[in-house]
């Protein structure tokens, strides 16, 4: 028996989950999970004993009782919700969580870390069970000065070192790249080269307040990182110490996510959209745009894609998953999401009529 594949589909009305085989041809789609609750983050962690299924973990918000993790280890057929919600500030901290936008498994077994609107970052160590807050982050200088982006200020962006637990990279809408190299004692910003084009043109380079839209890598050249930024996007080839434009050949360098395949460190895909104003891809048309050589060079993937698709697809809307051709899939704002089963060279519709699709997540299952 070949393999299976999970798809975890969150949207502003609940979470979907679809399942296939390795054909990824055909899907079962069953939701919603968490109805009427948004779901801005999910997690397929694999990190399970052998011959179990992988944890799904999802972060909702209730307009009624906030927000709150749950999770899942027998494939959504049951659901636990971490106490109290699991991510809750302090009584005196002056603050409160109203959405957790990220899930991350960490580089050391069971640690999972999650991202907040307001902007703040969480550590487990019990896979997502319970959260401690990043105190020195939370207490950073800079976090007076950062903004809120369109559509919030969240540390959207979460990239534990594969090999150092000590580091880890996190990204915020606004405020731009940090990171720390001591396991969360302190954390320094790492945006330079990152142009800032909201801000007066003798500013545009600041140290920290540019609107990264999210940051990825792949763990076998972890200090490559590539991002996606609100106008621009970016190469770094130094951990985040400096960054390049790559956005040359692009039709737009407008976008939100930012993928790297499951296999190969230097190729990478978008989508681009048509500027801040339009906030839909040029034309109309659904496109994928992939690179093979670090951002040197761009290839449009559209066989099977729509072309109308006035909606965007956001940051975490886009994803992988990790068989060995690998499987591409995105989510849009008008409740549909396609997949690729071939590195992107070809595109299936797997469900349409959902509500708005706000993340996407896969993965390769045992058979």
């Amino acid at each position: 028996m070949g393999e299976r594949t999970v798809l975890m589909i969150g949207t502003r009305k609940g979470l979907w989950l679809g399942t296939s085989d390795e054909e990824r041809r055909e899907w079962q789609v069953t939701g919603p999970h968490f109805a009427m609750e948004e779901v801005y983050s999910c997690l397929v962690d694999a990190r399970t004993p052998q011959g179990r299924p992988p944890r799904l973990l999802a972060g909702a918000s209730s307009s009624w009782l906030g927000p709150a993790v749950r999770w899942s280890d027998d494939l959504g057929e049951t659901w636990q919700e971490t106490p109290g919600g699991g991510v809750r500030f302090a009584e005196d901290a002056g603050a409160s969580v109203e959405r957790v936008w990220q899930l991350t498994p960490g580089s050391e077994p069971g640690v999972v870390f999650a991202g907040t609107e307001p902007g703040a970052v969480w550590r487990s160590t019990d896979g997502g069970e319970t959260f401690a807050l990043e105190q020195a982050l939370w207490d950073h200088p800079h976090r007076a000065e950062w903004g809120a982006g369109f559509g919030g200020q969240a540390f959207h962006t979460i990239l534990p070192h594969p090999s150092d637990p000590a580091s880890v990279t996190v990204t915020i809408s606004t405020g731009g790249v940090y990171q720390t190299s001591d396991g969360g004692g302190s954390w320094a910003p790492r945006n330079q080269g990152i142009r800032a084009d909201f801000l007066p043109e003798d500013q545009r380079f600041p140290a920290f307040g540019q609107c990264v839209h999210k940051v990825a890598r792949h763990p076998a050249r972890p200090e490559r990182l590539f991002a996606q930024n609100h106008g621009g996007v970016y190469r770094s080839d130094d951990h985040g110490a400096s960054w390049v434009d790559i956005g040359a050949g692009l039709p737009s360098d407008f976008g939100f996510p930012m993928v790297v395949h499951p296999h190969e460190p230097d190729t990478i895909f978008v989508f681009p959209l048509d500027g801040g104003e339009g906030r839909f891809p040029p034309h109309g048309r659904a496109r994928v745009w992939r690179s093979r050589d670090a951002g040197g060079s761009w290839q449009e993937l559209g066989d099977g894609l729509p072309d109308t698709f006035w909606v965007a697809v956001m940051r975490d809307a886009m994803c992988t998953d990790d068989h060995e051709r690998a499987g591409v899939y995105f989510g849009g704002r008008n409740g549909s999401v396609w997949g690729s089963a071939d590195d992107g060279e070809s595109w299936r519709e797997v469900v349409s009529g959902l509500p708005d699709v706000m993340t996407v997540r896969a993965a390769a299952l045992p058979g």
